[in-house]
């Protein structure tokens, strides 16, 4: 594959990874919406923060370091019977985590009232399994990403992520009483559905015409599994010392991604109906970075990991391929740049319309509102911090990932700090204060690190952060024309002044995008041809 096969396969996956997320966030939208109508808020703190947290902890620290590795540079093109072997070992240490886990959570973390939040105990078992269940398909997800299997993603995770909400509703309607089991039994559903998928289709696609016309490198079911090669080392010790070095890094990682949770858990600053309140308006805030921002940053990681050589000086590569990374850098900082300041310009106005909508005077009242505004403007550094992350770790050396992790390891302890003084002050909103701060610091040591890598050389990828000026003026406009709009219009004068008020946002908004497509030309002609599925079938 040459760089330009790269880029187009990263940018369809990009495409169908977003279009996978806005179900997926749309279905979890629709299905949290739902599901407060039935269960306490407690209930669904537990369920959120808790339960979520112990499921996330296992599988992305038992997962991400061998993702990384396997998908760099170091690991494409390998013999892929190594990569394989390496894989495998992401299950005993899953078994290890959810031992030491499952025994915290039991006997560590203070229980929920048993008469609020029934059937804990069997809860953290069954949300365990499912982390257990989910890591058997590491190989497979692996060897799919690595050869751009992009369909398989999406049907996979589709149809589990259907059969997740189907059990979800069914059971809540007809026995709310059950408590966790339900979203146990959701959970597990998930976990399952994805791993039958996967197996489904490798046991189909290997040895089949399809597998040979893209040289696929196995051909056997039995190649799926773990084996001794005669005459090879069991992994490839270079993979698997990279594997080390990203696995010390998504620890910390882990705590930056979900420290909040973590402060709650252990720390106990918010009650689990406050933590239930918290996390939805955290998952309203964050829907946009989820599905949009995360896909393309997992993408263009595959993407940037294959054009680039890690480690190497920018003057020792192929320079037609540095070109190519610059440009694509830049046009990636540029459309999530647009896309943030497009957010905090237009969630300050319509955050209490929106949470007002979502969950009624349980969400709008309080602090909700002001939580969301918060967390517009933390989006901006969302999207900025994906981008420049991910072009960074494809890029490092395995010395600079160590040197690296030695700076997460003091934002990780910062932030813990940060969070617990700032929550005390101000409650919810110290969470997303302390996010703010941390994700800062690590966009800073990011653009130092490009503008280092690139400083001999003619390409200047973060001029992508520097909008155009008209551009500028359209959002600040937009957010005096909203701001007065919600003031005047919003939201205790019934749903005509409402809906006024919805389409001067809608006004506001095109003209921004109006002037976006007409001053942004580089940029518009790069989601053209590499971000929307239908232009990059007819490139390829």
């Amino acid at each position: 594959m040459g760089s330009q096969d790269d880029l187009k396969s990263a940018s369809a996956l990009a495409s169908y990874n977003v279009l996978l997320q806005v179900m997926f966030r749309l279905l979890t939208f629709f299905l949290n919406a739902f599901t407060l109508r039935f269960v306490s808020k407690e209930l669904i703190g537990v369920v959120n923060v808790r339960l979520m947290l112990l499921y996330t902890t296992l599988v992305f620290l038992s997962r991400e370091a061998f993702r990384r590795a396997c998908l760099s540079g170091e690991g494409v093109g390998r013999n892929w019977r190594q990569v394989i072997n390496l894989l495998w070992f992401t299950l005993p240490l899953g078994c290890l985590w959810g031992a030491l886990l499952v025994c915290v959570w039991w006997w560590l973390l203070k229980a929920p009232d048993p008469e609020a939040v029934p059937h804990y105990v069997p809860a953290v078992g069954f949300f365990c399994l499912a982390g257990l269940m989910e890591l058997l398909a590491e190989p497979l997800w692996v060897l799919a990403h690595a050869h751009m299997l992009v369909r398989l993603k999406v049907v996979a995770e589709s149809l589990a992520m259907i059969a997740k909400c189907l059990v979800t509703v069914v059971m809540v309607v007809s026995a709310p009483d059950w408590g966790l089991y339900i979203f146990s039994a959701a959970q597990c559903v998930y976990a399952g559905f994805l791993l039958l998928c996967y197996i489904i289709y490798f046991l189909q696609f290997l040895g089949s015409e399809e597998a040979k016309k893209k040289s696929f490198p196995l051909d056997h079911v039995s190649q799926l599994l773990p084996t001794r090669m005669n005459g090879q080392p069991l992994i490839n010790w270079k993979l698997a010392t990279l594997t080390w070095s990203f696995f010390k890094q998504s620890f910390l990682k882990q705590i930056l991604t979900e420290g909040e949770r973590y402060v709650m858990t252990f720390l106990n600053v918010l009650n689990f109906g406050d933590q239930g309140v918290y996390d939805i308006v955290n998952n309203l805030g964050s829907m946009v970075a989820r599905f949009l921002f995360l896909p393309i940053e997992e993408s263009f990681y595959v993407f940037f990991a294959k054009v680039l050589e890690r480690g190497q000086d920018v003057r020792q590569q192929k320079q037609e391929e540095v070109s190519i990374a610059s440009n694509v850098l830049e046009c990636l900082l540029k459309l999530v740049l647009l896309i943030g300041l497009i957010i905090t310009a237009f969630g300050y106005s319509y955050s209490y319309l929106a949470l007002d909508m979502y969950g009624g005077e349980l969400l709008s009242s309080g602090t909700g509102p002001s939580l969301l505004r918060c967390y517009s403007f933390y989006v901006l550094l969302l999207a900025i911090n994906g981008v420049t992350e991910c072009f960074v770790f494809a890029a490092m050396s395995k010395e600079e990932v160590d040197r690296y992790n030695l700076v997460m390891l003091g934002l990780s302890a910062s932030f813990l700090l940060l969070s617990y003084w700032l929550t005390w002050l101000f409650g919810g909103m110290g969470f997303i204060l302390a996010n703010c701060c941390n994700m800062g610091l690590r966009i800073m040591h990011s653009l130092i690190y490009i503008h280092c890598y690139f400083q001999h050389s003619v390409h200047t990828p973060l001029s992508g952060l520097h909008p155009h000026p008209a551009l500028l003026i359209a959002l600040m406009m937009s957010f005096v024309l909203t701001g007065f709009s919600e003031r005047m219009l919003c939201c205790d004068s019934g749903w005509l002044l409402r809906l006024a008020h919805i389409t001067i946002g809608a006004v506001c908004l095109l003209g921004v995008v109006i002037i976006a497509f007409l001053t942004e030309t580089r940029l518009v002609q790069f989601i053209r041809t590499q971000l929307l599925p239908k232009y990059s079938k007819k490139d390829t």
